[in-house]
This record gives structure tokens, sequence and C-alpha cells, in this order.
């Protein structure tokens, strides 16, 4: 199953809010998807919770507001947890969920090497019995 990119309604639902202004749901969770795919193209199965995550940061606070006081009742949010971004937990997950960012290895072996001994045999295919300077033997 690929990548299906979630609508306004599921953003809601993430969000946990009854209404939701559809083309501003619409607008974010398009550019969430596009900003996710700068790390990972073409998204996989699962990013949809990454996205979901970064619209919904942006929909509930689009001007980052870090302080805020109404009445007696005060709040103050992390810097920085507005508008689109991702943070590095969001390109760890998508990069995960691309099979990408554990351990690996690389075989620096060309395709091509002979498996054959490298060192000197002559032009009929013998080991040479004198090695000449530079092989490592006097």
């Amino acid at each position: 199953m690929a990548f299906t990119s979630p609508t306004a309604e599921q953003l809601g639902l993430y969000l946990g809010l009854d209404e939701i202004q559809g083309d501003r749901a619409d607008l974010l969770v398009s550019t969430a998807t596009s900003l996710c795919q700068t790390i990972v193209t073409p998204l996989p199965e699962g990013a949809e919770a990454v996205v979901l995550s970064v619209a919904g940061r942006a929909y509930v606070n689009p001007q980052q507001v870090s302080y805020e006081t109404i009445g007696p009742m005060s709040v103050q949010r992390p810097s920085g947890s507005g508008g689109l971004y991702l943070t590095k937990a969001d390109k760890s997950a998508l990069k995960s969920l691309a099979g990408r960012g554990g351990a690996f290895t690389v075989d620096p072996t060309p395709a091509s090497a002979d498996p054959s001994a490298s060192w000197p045999i002559d032009d009929d295919g013998v080991f040479v019995e004198d090695f000449e300077a530079g092989w490592g033997f006097p």
C-alpha cells in the first residue's frame, strides 16, 4: 500500500476539533506533504502520521505564538512550535519509514574484481620465482 495524503477531516480528528476550516486544512496538508518530500521521495506508507503532525502544528499555532495571556489564563509554548517545519524527530521518522537511517555496510570491491592472486605471474601464467624489486622482496 502506498502513501495516501491525509484529508482535512483526518486533520480535524487528529487535532480533536469538531469543526475545521476545510480549505485551510487542505492547504496545510498539501504543504506539509511537499515539505516531507524534501526528506524522502516518494513518501512511504505510514508517512501520514508525520504529515498530520506537521500540518497540525501549523493549524493550531500559525503565528508561532510562544506566550499568551487571556484574562487570568496564560500559556507558554515551546519556541518554534508554530508554522510549517519538520522537527528532527519528523525527519528521522520519515527516513525510518523509508528504510533509511540505520547502520549499513559498503563493499568497496568493484563488481569486475578478479579473485585470482595478485602476485607476479609471467606471461605463461606461471608463478614467478624471482621477484622484481618493489614487490616487497629484496
